[in-house]
């Protein structure tokens, strides 16, 4: 095997891992979109709803927001959206 069909065929495996990657992000930074996944919060509550201080981050899972909610006293308030 030669360095050139190597390289490319490794180049072309990192971009595919890339694009992949970069879709799944995309589809993470979602979940502070319109409306929340009513399977978790219920038919009520959507993102639009929630003050912005409240909302997780994209990239963070909710039981590490809500833990992290709870350190701060003005947004402790916040946790009333998440129960």
């Amino acid at each position: 095997m030669d360095w050139k069909s190597f390289s490319l065929g490794f180049i072309s495996a990192f971009v595919i891992l890339l694009a992949l990657a970069s879709f799944g992000f995309a589809h993470i930074g979602s979940i502070n979109g319109s409306a929340i996944s009513d399977s978790y919060w219920g038919s009520s509550t959507s993102a639009s709803d929630m003050p912005e201080k409240c909302k997780v981050p994209a990239g963070q899972d909710v039981a590490g927001w809500k833990e992290h909610l709870s350190h701060h006293s003005e947004t402790q308030d916040c946790l009333k959206y998440y129960n």
